[in-house]
Protein backbone atom coordinates (compact mmCIF):
# COMPACT_ATOMS: atom_id res chain seq x y z
CA UNK A 1 0.00 0.00 0.00
CA UNK A 2 1.00 3.58 -0.51
CA UNK A 3 2.82 5.14 2.43
CA UNK A 4 2.15 8.77 1.55
CA UNK A 5 -0.29 9.48 4.41
CA UNK A 6 1.83 9.31 7.56
CA UNK A 7 0.75 12.77 8.75
CA UNK A 8 -2.84 13.96 8.94
CA UNK A 9 -3.69 17.00 6.80
CA UNK A 10 -5.11 19.88 8.80
CA UNK A 11 -8.55 21.03 7.65
CA UNK A 12 -10.73 22.92 10.11
CA UNK A 13 -14.26 21.52 10.10
CA UNK A 14 -17.35 23.29 11.40
CA UNK A 15 -18.21 22.05 14.89
CA UNK A 16 -21.75 20.90 15.62
CA UNK A 17 -23.27 21.11 19.08
CA UNK A 18 -26.15 19.82 21.15
CA UNK A 19 -28.85 22.24 22.23
CA UNK A 20 -27.74 22.25 25.86
CA UNK A 21 -24.23 23.26 24.80
CA UNK A 22 -25.53 26.15 22.70
CA UNK A 23 -27.66 27.34 25.59
CA UNK A 24 -24.55 27.32 27.76
CA UNK A 25 -22.67 29.34 25.13
CA UNK A 26 -25.56 31.77 25.13
CA UNK A 27 -25.44 32.02 28.92
CA UNK A 28 -21.69 32.61 28.96
CA UNK A 29 -21.96 35.28 26.28
CA UNK A 30 -24.53 37.16 28.35
CA UNK A 31 -22.43 36.70 31.51
CA UNK A 32 -19.48 38.12 29.59
CA UNK A 33 -21.21 41.48 29.21
CA UNK A 34 -23.56 41.22 26.23
CA UNK A 35 -27.15 41.88 27.26
CA UNK A 36 -29.57 39.09 26.45
CA UNK A 37 -31.88 41.40 24.52
CA UNK A 38 -28.93 42.70 22.50
CA UNK A 39 -28.09 39.12 21.55
CA UNK A 40 -31.71 38.58 20.55
CA UNK A 41 -31.54 41.66 18.35
CA UNK A 42 -28.39 40.32 16.69
CA UNK A 43 -30.14 37.01 15.94
CA UNK A 44 -33.26 38.69 14.56
CA UNK A 45 -31.16 41.03 12.43
CA UNK A 46 -29.22 38.08 10.99
CA UNK A 47 -32.49 36.29 10.23
CA UNK A 48 -34.01 39.37 8.61
CA UNK A 49 -30.92 39.90 6.44
CA UNK A 50 -31.03 36.26 5.37
CA UNK A 51 -34.71 36.57 4.51
CA UNK A 52 -34.13 39.67 2.38
CA UNK A 53 -31.18 38.03 0.64
CA UNK A 54 -33.21 34.92 -0.21
CA UNK A 55 -36.45 36.74 -1.17
CA UNK A 56 -35.32 40.28 -2.10
CA UNK A 57 -38.57 41.53 -3.62
CA UNK A 58 -41.06 40.59 -0.93
CA UNK A 59 -43.64 43.11 0.22
CA UNK A 60 -45.49 41.08 2.88
CA UNK A 61 -44.48 38.52 5.48
CA UNK A 62 -46.33 36.48 8.09
CA UNK A 63 -44.45 35.92 11.35
CA UNK A 64 -45.67 33.20 13.71
CA UNK A 65 -44.30 33.69 17.22
CA UNK A 66 -44.19 31.30 20.14
CA UNK A 67 -42.72 31.99 23.55
CA UNK A 68 -39.16 32.21 24.88
CA UNK A 69 -36.19 33.43 22.90
CA UNK A 70 -37.35 31.88 19.64
CA UNK A 71 -40.62 33.77 19.75
CA UNK A 72 -38.73 36.88 20.83
CA UNK A 73 -36.53 36.63 17.73
CA UNK A 74 -39.70 36.58 15.66
CA UNK A 75 -41.13 39.67 17.32
CA UNK A 76 -37.89 41.61 16.76
CA UNK A 77 -37.76 40.48 13.12
CA UNK A 78 -41.33 41.70 12.70
CA UNK A 79 -40.25 45.13 13.98
CA UNK A 80 -37.25 45.24 11.64
CA UNK A 81 -39.42 44.31 8.65
CA UNK A 82 -41.95 46.99 9.47
CA UNK A 83 -39.24 49.64 9.74
CA UNK A 84 -37.99 48.50 6.31
CA UNK A 85 -41.45 49.12 4.83
CA UNK A 86 -42.59 45.51 4.59
CA UNK A 87 -46.16 44.72 5.63
CA UNK A 88 -46.11 42.34 8.59
CA UNK A 89 -48.78 39.96 9.78
CA UNK A 90 -47.76 38.99 13.32
CA UNK A 91 -49.50 35.93 14.75
CA UNK A 92 -49.04 35.07 18.42
CA UNK A 93 -49.38 31.37 19.17
CA UNK A 94 -48.14 32.20 22.67
CA UNK A 95 -50.36 35.06 23.96
CA UNK A 96 -48.46 38.34 24.44
CA UNK A 97 -49.68 38.72 28.02
CA UNK A 98 -47.99 35.42 28.92
CA UNK A 99 -44.55 36.44 27.66
CA UNK A 100 -41.76 37.21 30.10
CA UNK A 101 -38.29 38.76 30.07
CA UNK A 102 -36.62 39.42 26.75
CA UNK A 103 -39.49 37.84 24.81
CA UNK A 104 -41.96 40.32 26.33
CA UNK A 105 -39.57 43.17 25.58
CA UNK A 106 -39.29 41.98 21.98
CA UNK A 107 -43.06 41.89 21.59
CA UNK A 108 -43.27 45.45 22.91
CA UNK A 109 -40.66 46.50 20.39
CA UNK A 110 -42.77 45.14 17.53
CA UNK A 111 -45.88 46.83 18.85
CA UNK A 112 -44.02 50.14 19.18
CA UNK A 113 -42.96 49.77 15.53
CA UNK A 114 -46.61 49.71 14.55
CA UNK A 115 -46.90 45.98 13.96
CA UNK A 116 -50.32 44.60 14.79
CA UNK A 117 -50.76 41.22 16.42
CA UNK A 118 -53.53 38.66 16.13
CA UNK A 119 -53.88 35.53 18.23
CA UNK A 120 -53.53 32.13 16.62
CA UNK A 121 -56.78 30.52 15.57
CA UNK A 122 -57.43 27.49 13.46
CA UNK A 123 -58.20 28.42 9.85
CA UNK A 124 -56.35 31.74 9.96
CA UNK A 125 -55.28 32.99 6.51
CA UNK A 126 -51.64 33.93 5.97
CA UNK A 127 -51.21 37.31 4.28
CA UNK A 128 -47.47 37.10 3.66
CA UNK A 129 -45.49 35.97 0.66
CA UNK A 130 -43.05 34.30 3.05
CA UNK A 131 -43.73 32.67 6.42
CA UNK A 132 -41.32 33.20 9.33
CA UNK A 133 -41.31 30.29 11.76
CA UNK A 134 -40.49 31.57 15.26
CA UNK A 135 -42.66 29.07 17.11
CA UNK A 136 -40.48 26.55 18.93
CA UNK A 137 -36.75 26.59 19.53
CA UNK A 138 -34.12 24.04 20.48
CA UNK A 139 -35.56 23.36 23.94
CA UNK A 140 -38.35 21.15 22.58
CA UNK A 141 -38.10 17.56 23.82
CA UNK A 142 -41.54 15.97 23.56
CA UNK A 143 -44.02 15.64 20.74
CA UNK A 144 -45.57 18.88 19.45
CA UNK A 145 -49.15 19.30 20.60
CA UNK A 146 -52.05 21.71 20.80
CA UNK A 147 -52.01 25.09 19.09
CA UNK A 148 -48.38 24.70 18.06
CA UNK A 149 -49.16 21.50 16.17
CA UNK A 150 -52.09 23.22 14.46
CA UNK A 151 -49.87 26.15 13.47
CA UNK A 152 -47.14 23.90 12.07
CA UNK A 153 -49.66 21.89 10.06
CA UNK A 154 -51.12 25.12 8.68
CA UNK A 155 -47.66 26.38 7.67
CA UNK A 156 -46.90 23.14 5.85
CA UNK A 157 -50.26 23.15 4.09
CA UNK A 158 -50.14 26.74 2.84
CA UNK A 159 -47.52 26.19 0.14
CA UNK A 160 -45.58 29.37 0.93
CA UNK A 161 -41.80 29.49 1.39
CA UNK A 162 -40.67 29.42 5.01
CA UNK A 163 -37.73 30.91 6.90
CA UNK A 164 -37.13 29.03 10.15
CA UNK A 165 -35.43 30.90 12.98
CA UNK A 166 -32.71 28.80 14.65
CA UNK A 167 -34.40 25.46 13.87
CA UNK A 168 -37.60 24.35 12.13
CA UNK A 169 -40.23 24.06 14.85
CA UNK A 170 -40.73 20.41 15.77
CA UNK A 171 -37.27 19.24 14.70
CA UNK A 172 -35.12 17.83 17.51
CA UNK A 173 -31.89 19.81 17.73
CA UNK A 174 -29.83 16.91 19.09
CA UNK A 175 -31.04 14.05 16.89
CA UNK A 176 -32.62 15.36 13.69
CA UNK A 177 -35.83 13.48 14.55
CA UNK A 178 -39.26 14.91 13.80
CA UNK A 179 -41.19 15.29 17.05
CA UNK A 180 -44.61 14.35 15.76
CA UNK A 181 -44.79 17.16 13.23
CA UNK A 182 -42.25 19.76 12.11
CA UNK A 183 -42.11 22.80 9.86
CA UNK A 184 -40.82 22.23 6.35
CA UNK A 185 -38.55 25.24 5.88
CA UNK A 186 -36.99 26.60 2.71
CA UNK A 187 -34.14 28.12 4.71
CA UNK A 188 -33.03 27.90 8.33
CA UNK A 189 -30.86 30.54 10.01
CA UNK A 190 -29.21 29.16 13.13
CA UNK A 191 -27.16 31.00 15.72
CA UNK A 192 -24.12 30.87 18.06
CA UNK A 193 -23.39 27.17 17.55
CA UNK A 194 -24.57 25.01 14.65
CA UNK A 195 -26.74 22.10 15.79
CA UNK A 196 -26.12 18.48 14.91
CA UNK A 197 -29.86 17.91 14.47
CA UNK A 198 -29.90 20.33 11.53
CA UNK A 199 -27.80 17.99 9.41
CA UNK A 200 -29.00 14.39 9.80
CA UNK A 201 -32.18 12.31 9.98
CA UNK A 202 -35.25 14.32 8.97
CA UNK A 203 -33.29 17.58 8.87
CA UNK A 204 -32.27 17.50 5.19
CA UNK A 205 -35.96 17.29 4.27
CA UNK A 206 -37.11 19.91 6.78
CA UNK A 207 -34.41 22.53 7.28
CA UNK A 208 -33.82 23.58 3.67
CA UNK A 209 -30.68 25.68 3.25
CA UNK A 210 -28.92 25.96 6.61
CA UNK A 211 -27.19 29.28 7.23
CA UNK A 212 -25.06 29.55 10.37
CA UNK A 213 -24.49 32.91 12.04
CA UNK A 214 -22.13 32.98 15.03
CA UNK A 215 -23.34 36.40 16.26
CA UNK A 216 -19.82 37.22 17.38
CA UNK A 217 -19.48 34.10 19.55
CA UNK A 218 -16.51 31.77 18.94
CA UNK A 219 -17.63 28.42 20.29
CA UNK A 220 -14.18 26.86 19.75
CA UNK A 221 -12.73 29.06 22.50
CA UNK A 222 -14.73 27.07 25.05
CA UNK A 223 -12.59 23.95 25.27
CA UNK A 224 -14.75 22.49 28.03
CA UNK A 225 -17.66 22.30 25.56
CA UNK A 226 -16.33 19.83 22.99
CA UNK A 227 -18.35 19.65 19.79
CA UNK A 228 -20.84 16.80 19.51
CA UNK A 229 -19.76 16.28 15.90
CA UNK A 230 -18.04 17.90 12.93
CA UNK A 231 -19.54 18.80 9.57
CA UNK A 232 -17.53 17.22 6.78
CA UNK A 233 -16.12 19.50 4.09
CA UNK A 234 -14.93 18.47 0.63
CA UNK A 235 -11.67 20.34 1.25
CA UNK A 236 -10.68 17.18 3.12
CA UNK A 237 -10.60 15.29 -0.18
CA UNK A 238 -7.98 17.58 -1.65
CA UNK A 239 -5.97 17.46 1.55
CA UNK A 240 -5.92 13.67 1.74
CA UNK A 241 -5.64 12.95 -1.99
CA UNK A 242 -2.88 15.09 -3.48
CA UNK A 243 -1.46 14.45 -6.93
CA UNK A 244 0.42 11.18 -7.20
CA UNK A 245 4.17 10.90 -7.48
CA UNK A 246 5.31 10.69 -11.09
CA UNK A 247 6.87 7.26 -10.50
CA UNK A 248 3.76 5.72 -8.93
CA UNK A 249 2.96 2.11 -9.91
CA UNK A 250 0.06 -0.24 -9.30
CA UNK A 251 1.87 -2.20 -6.62
CA UNK A 252 2.03 0.93 -4.48
CA UNK A 253 -1.67 1.73 -4.92
CA UNK A 254 -2.97 -1.28 -3.04
CA UNK A 255 -4.88 -4.48 -3.81
CA UNK A 256 -8.58 -4.79 -2.95
CA UNK A 257 -10.32 -8.15 -2.76
CA UNK A 258 -14.12 -8.05 -2.99
CA UNK A 259 -15.88 -11.08 -1.52
CA UNK A 260 -19.45 -11.18 -2.75
CA UNK A 261 -21.87 -12.15 -5.44
CA UNK A 262 -23.43 -15.36 -4.23
CA UNK A 263 -25.32 -17.27 -6.95
CA UNK A 264 -27.87 -14.88 -8.41
CA UNK A 265 -26.42 -11.75 -6.80
CA UNK A 266 -23.41 -10.95 -8.96
CA UNK A 267 -24.25 -7.31 -9.75
CA UNK A 268 -23.61 -5.96 -6.25
CA UNK A 269 -20.08 -7.33 -6.07
CA UNK A 270 -19.28 -6.03 -9.53
CA UNK A 271 -20.50 -2.54 -8.57
CA UNK A 272 -18.18 -2.59 -5.56
CA UNK A 273 -15.28 -3.80 -7.70
CA UNK A 274 -15.72 -1.10 -10.33
CA UNK A 275 -15.99 1.60 -7.66
CA UNK A 276 -12.75 0.41 -6.09
CA UNK A 277 -11.06 0.59 -9.47
CA UNK A 278 -12.37 4.07 -10.26
CA UNK A 279 -11.14 5.40 -6.93
CA UNK A 280 -7.61 4.39 -7.77
CA UNK A 281 -6.77 1.04 -6.20
CA UNK A 282 -3.88 -0.54 -8.06
CA UNK A 283 -5.39 -4.02 -8.35
CA UNK A 284 -8.91 -5.36 -7.87
CA UNK A 285 -9.74 -9.01 -7.31
CA UNK A 286 -13.28 -10.34 -7.10
CA UNK A 287 -14.23 -13.65 -5.50
CA UNK A 288 -17.73 -14.50 -6.72
CA UNK A 289 -19.90 -17.41 -7.76
CA UNK A 290 -18.71 -19.14 -10.96
CA UNK A 291 -21.88 -18.22 -12.86
CA UNK A 292 -20.94 -14.52 -12.73
CA UNK A 293 -17.41 -14.72 -14.13
CA UNK A 294 -18.22 -14.20 -17.81
CA UNK A 295 -20.48 -11.23 -17.19
CA UNK A 296 -17.92 -9.60 -14.88
CA UNK A 297 -15.09 -10.00 -17.37
CA UNK A 298 -17.24 -8.63 -20.14
CA UNK A 299 -18.35 -5.58 -18.18
CA UNK A 300 -15.10 -4.76 -16.38
CA UNK A 301 -12.10 -6.70 -17.70
CA UNK A 302 -9.70 -4.79 -15.43
CA UNK A 303 -11.06 -6.75 -12.44
CA UNK A 304 -9.39 -10.12 -11.75
CA UNK A 305 -12.42 -12.37 -11.33
CA UNK A 306 -12.29 -15.69 -9.51
CA UNK A 307 -15.27 -18.02 -9.72
CA UNK A 308 -15.50 -19.92 -6.44
CA UNK A 309 -18.00 -22.57 -5.36
CA UNK A 310 -17.19 -21.83 -1.73
CA UNK A 311 -14.73 -20.32 0.72
CA UNK A 312 -12.59 -23.45 0.65
CA UNK A 313 -11.44 -22.41 -2.85
CA UNK A 314 -10.19 -18.98 -1.74
CA UNK A 315 -6.68 -20.28 -1.17
CA UNK A 316 -4.21 -17.42 -0.71
CA UNK A 317 -6.41 -14.73 -2.22
CA UNK A 318 -7.06 -12.95 1.12
CA UNK A 319 -3.36 -12.91 2.00
CA UNK A 320 -2.44 -11.39 -1.38
CA UNK A 321 -4.80 -8.46 -0.88
CA UNK A 322 -4.28 -5.38 1.27
CA UNK A 323 -7.97 -4.80 2.03
CA UNK A 324 -11.03 -7.06 1.93
CA UNK A 325 -14.52 -5.81 1.07
CA UNK A 326 -17.11 -8.36 2.15
CA UNK A 327 -20.87 -8.16 1.85
CA UNK A 328 -22.10 -6.93 -1.56
CA UNK A 329 -24.41 -9.63 -2.88
CA UNK A 330 -23.00 -12.01 -0.25
CA UNK A 331 -26.26 -13.69 0.68
CA UNK A 332 -26.86 -15.29 4.05
CA UNK A 333 -26.55 -18.90 2.98
CA UNK A 334 -23.61 -21.26 3.27
CA UNK A 335 -21.66 -19.52 0.48
CA UNK A 336 -21.87 -16.13 2.16
CA UNK A 337 -21.24 -17.48 5.64
CA UNK A 338 -18.07 -19.17 4.47
CA UNK A 339 -16.78 -16.04 2.74
CA UNK A 340 -17.38 -13.88 5.80
CA UNK A 341 -15.73 -16.42 8.07
CA UNK A 342 -12.67 -16.43 5.81
CA UNK A 343 -12.59 -12.64 5.76
CA UNK A 344 -12.77 -12.44 9.54
CA UNK A 345 -9.93 -14.94 9.83
CA UNK A 346 -7.66 -13.00 7.47
CA UNK A 347 -5.31 -10.47 9.04
CA UNK A 348 -6.41 -7.69 6.72
CA UNK A 349 -8.46 -4.50 7.16
CA UNK A 350 -12.11 -5.07 6.29
CA UNK A 351 -15.03 -3.15 4.88
CA UNK A 352 -18.26 -4.94 5.83
CA UNK A 353 -21.58 -4.13 4.15
CA UNK A 354 -25.01 -5.55 3.35
CA UNK A 355 -25.38 -9.26 4.15
CA UNK A 356 -21.95 -9.19 5.77
CA UNK A 357 -23.56 -7.01 8.45
CA UNK A 358 -26.66 -9.18 8.66
CA UNK A 359 -24.48 -12.23 9.21
CA UNK A 360 -22.51 -10.41 11.89
CA UNK A 361 -25.78 -9.82 13.70
CA UNK A 362 -27.12 -13.38 13.27
CA UNK A 363 -24.21 -15.82 12.96
CA UNK A 364 -21.00 -14.07 14.03
CA UNK A 365 -22.06 -12.22 17.16
CA UNK A 366 -19.56 -10.75 19.59
CA UNK A 367 -17.08 -9.66 16.93
CA UNK A 368 -15.13 -6.48 17.68
CA UNK A 369 -12.06 -5.19 15.88
CA UNK A 370 -10.18 -1.97 15.32
CA UNK A 371 -9.36 -2.49 11.65
CA UNK A 372 -12.75 -2.53 9.97
CA UNK A 373 -15.35 -0.13 8.59
CA UNK A 374 -18.97 -1.16 9.04
CA UNK A 375 -21.51 0.53 6.75
CA UNK A 376 -25.07 -0.21 7.96
CA UNK A 377 -28.25 1.48 6.83
CA UNK A 378 -30.81 1.97 9.65
CA UNK A 379 -32.32 -1.51 9.21
CA UNK A 380 -28.93 -3.22 9.41
CA UNK A 381 -27.94 -0.96 12.29
CA UNK A 382 -31.06 -2.03 14.15
CA UNK A 383 -30.17 -5.69 13.69
CA UNK A 384 -26.64 -5.07 14.94
CA UNK A 385 -27.99 -3.24 17.99
CA UNK A 386 -30.96 -5.53 18.60
CA UNK A 387 -33.57 -2.84 18.06
CA UNK A 388 -35.92 -1.55 15.38
CA UNK A 389 -34.84 0.74 12.53
CA UNK A 390 -37.27 3.37 13.85
CA UNK A 391 -35.35 3.45 17.13
CA UNK A 392 -32.12 4.04 15.22
CA UNK A 393 -33.68 6.90 13.29
CA UNK A 394 -35.09 8.42 16.48
CA UNK A 395 -31.52 9.18 17.61
CA UNK A 396 -29.04 8.58 14.83
CA UNK A 397 -26.03 10.10 16.64
CA UNK A 398 -26.58 7.88 19.68
CA UNK A 399 -26.99 4.80 17.47
CA UNK A 400 -23.77 5.55 15.58
CA UNK A 401 -21.84 6.01 18.82
CA UNK A 402 -23.23 2.79 20.28
CA UNK A 403 -22.38 0.80 17.16
CA UNK A 404 -18.81 2.08 17.27
CA UNK A 405 -18.54 1.34 20.99
CA UNK A 406 -19.76 -2.23 20.56
CA UNK A 407 -18.04 -3.18 17.33
CA UNK A 408 -14.93 -0.97 17.27
CA UNK A 409 -13.26 0.39 14.16
CA UNK A 410 -15.28 3.00 12.27
CA UNK A 411 -19.02 2.90 11.63
CA UNK A 412 -20.81 4.63 8.75
CA UNK A 413 -24.51 4.98 9.56
CA UNK A 414 -25.99 5.62 6.13
CA UNK A 415 -29.04 7.71 5.36
CA UNK A 416 -29.86 11.39 5.00
CA UNK A 417 -26.95 13.12 6.67
CA UNK A 418 -24.75 10.00 6.87
CA UNK A 419 -22.77 9.73 10.10
CA UNK A 420 -19.19 8.54 10.49
CA UNK A 421 -18.36 7.41 14.03
CA UNK A 422 -14.78 6.60 14.93
CA UNK A 423 -12.19 7.07 17.66
CA UNK A 424 -11.93 10.78 16.80
CA UNK A 425 -15.65 11.29 17.28
CA UNK A 426 -18.65 11.84 15.05
CA UNK A 427 -18.75 13.46 11.61
CA UNK A 428 -21.79 14.36 9.52
CA UNK A 429 -21.88 14.36 5.71
CA UNK A 430 -23.82 17.35 4.32
CA UNK A 431 -23.82 16.06 0.73
CA UNK A 432 -26.03 13.63 -1.18
CA UNK A 433 -29.58 13.70 -2.54
CA UNK A 434 -32.81 11.66 -2.83
CA UNK A 435 -31.70 10.24 -6.17
CA UNK A 436 -29.52 7.89 -4.12
CA UNK A 437 -32.64 6.02 -3.01
CA UNK A 438 -32.01 3.16 -5.43
CA UNK A 439 -30.43 -0.27 -5.25
CA UNK A 440 -26.67 -0.78 -5.25
CA UNK A 441 -25.62 2.56 -3.75
CA UNK A 442 -24.22 0.89 -0.65
CA UNK A 443 -22.24 -1.59 -2.75
CA UNK A 444 -20.57 1.31 -4.55
CA UNK A 445 -19.70 2.95 -1.23
CA UNK A 446 -18.09 -0.21 0.10
CA UNK A 447 -15.85 -0.45 -2.97
CA UNK A 448 -14.83 3.18 -2.61
CA UNK A 449 -13.91 2.67 1.02
CA UNK A 450 -11.84 -0.38 0.15
CA UNK A 451 -9.91 1.55 -2.50
CA UNK A 452 -9.10 4.42 -0.14
CA UNK A 453 -7.87 2.03 2.56
CA UNK A 454 -5.77 0.20 -0.02
CA UNK A 455 -4.08 3.48 -0.99
CA UNK A 456 -2.92 4.04 2.56
CA UNK A 457 -5.52 6.32 4.12
CA UNK A 458 -6.10 5.69 7.82
CA UNK A 459 -9.36 3.98 8.68
CA UNK A 460 -11.28 7.04 9.89
CA UNK A 461 -9.99 9.30 7.12
CA UNK A 462 -10.90 6.71 4.49
CA UNK A 463 -14.43 6.48 5.90
CA UNK A 464 -14.89 10.26 5.89
CA UNK A 465 -13.41 10.74 2.42
CA UNK A 466 -15.32 7.78 1.00
CA UNK A 467 -18.68 8.90 2.34
CA UNK A 468 -18.16 12.41 0.96
CA UNK A 469 -16.93 11.18 -2.42
CA UNK A 470 -19.92 8.87 -2.75
CA UNK A 471 -22.39 11.66 -1.95
CA UNK A 472 -20.64 14.30 -4.07
CA UNK A 473 -20.55 11.92 -7.04
CA UNK A 474 -24.30 11.52 -6.73
CA UNK A 475 -24.73 15.29 -6.52
CA UNK A 476 -22.64 15.75 -9.66
CA UNK A 477 -24.65 13.12 -11.51
CA UNK A 478 -27.90 14.78 -10.47
CA UNK A 479 -26.73 18.16 -11.75
CA UNK A 480 -26.25 16.53 -15.14
CA UNK A 481 -29.49 14.57 -15.42
CA UNK A 482 -31.75 14.92 -12.37
CA UNK A 483 -32.61 12.72 -9.41
CA UNK A 484 -35.06 10.19 -10.81
CA UNK A 485 -33.35 7.33 -12.57
CA UNK A 486 -29.95 7.80 -10.91
CA UNK A 487 -28.24 4.40 -10.87
CA UNK A 488 -25.51 3.16 -8.59
CA UNK A 489 -23.38 2.39 -11.64
CA UNK A 490 -23.48 6.08 -12.58
CA UNK A 491 -21.43 7.10 -9.56
CA UNK A 492 -18.05 5.50 -10.24
CA UNK A 493 -17.03 7.71 -13.15
CA UNK A 494 -18.14 10.88 -11.37
CA UNK A 495 -16.26 9.79 -8.27
CA UNK A 496 -13.12 9.54 -10.35
CA UNK A 497 -13.38 13.28 -11.04
CA UNK A 498 -13.84 14.06 -7.35
CA UNK A 499 -10.80 12.08 -6.16
CA UNK A 500 -8.62 13.96 -8.64
CA UNK A 501 -9.19 17.44 -7.15
CA UNK A 502 -6.09 18.92 -8.81
CA UNK A 503 -7.21 17.84 -12.27
CA UNK A 504 -8.20 20.68 -14.60
CA UNK A 505 -10.83 19.34 -17.01
CA UNK A 506 -10.57 20.11 -20.68
CA UNK A 507 -13.21 20.59 -23.33
CA UNK A 508 -14.17 16.93 -23.44
CA UNK A 509 -14.17 16.21 -19.71
CA UNK A 510 -16.71 14.01 -18.00
CA UNK A 511 -19.81 15.64 -16.52
CA UNK A 512 -20.09 18.41 -19.03
CA UNK A 513 -17.02 20.36 -18.02
CA UNK A 514 -17.47 20.33 -14.24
Amino acid sequence: MSGNHSSEPQVVLRPLYRAEQVRELDRRTIAGGIEGFALMQRAATAAWQSLRARWPGIKRISVLCGGGNNGGDGHVLAALAAVAGVAVQRIAVKPLEELEGDAARAAEMATAAGVGCEPWRRGIAFDGEVIVDALLGTGLSGEVRGAFREAIEAINACGLPVLAIDIPSGLAADTGAELGVAVRASRTVTFIGDKIGLHTGRAPALAGEVHFRALGVDARQHADLPAAAELLDQELIKAWLPSRARDAHKGAMGHVLVLGGAPGFGGAALLASEAAARLGAGKISLATAPAHVTACLTYRPEVMVHGLRGAAELGELPERADVLVVGPGLGQGAWGQGMLQAALAASRPLVVDADGLNLLASHFTGQRRDDWILTPHPGEAGRLLGCRAAEVEADRPAAAHELQRRYGGVVVLKGAGSLVAGPAGLAVCPYGNPGMASGGMGDVLSGMLGALLAQGLPLEAAARIGVMTHALAADMAVRDAGERGLLAADLASYARVIVNPDFEPGLHSLAGGH
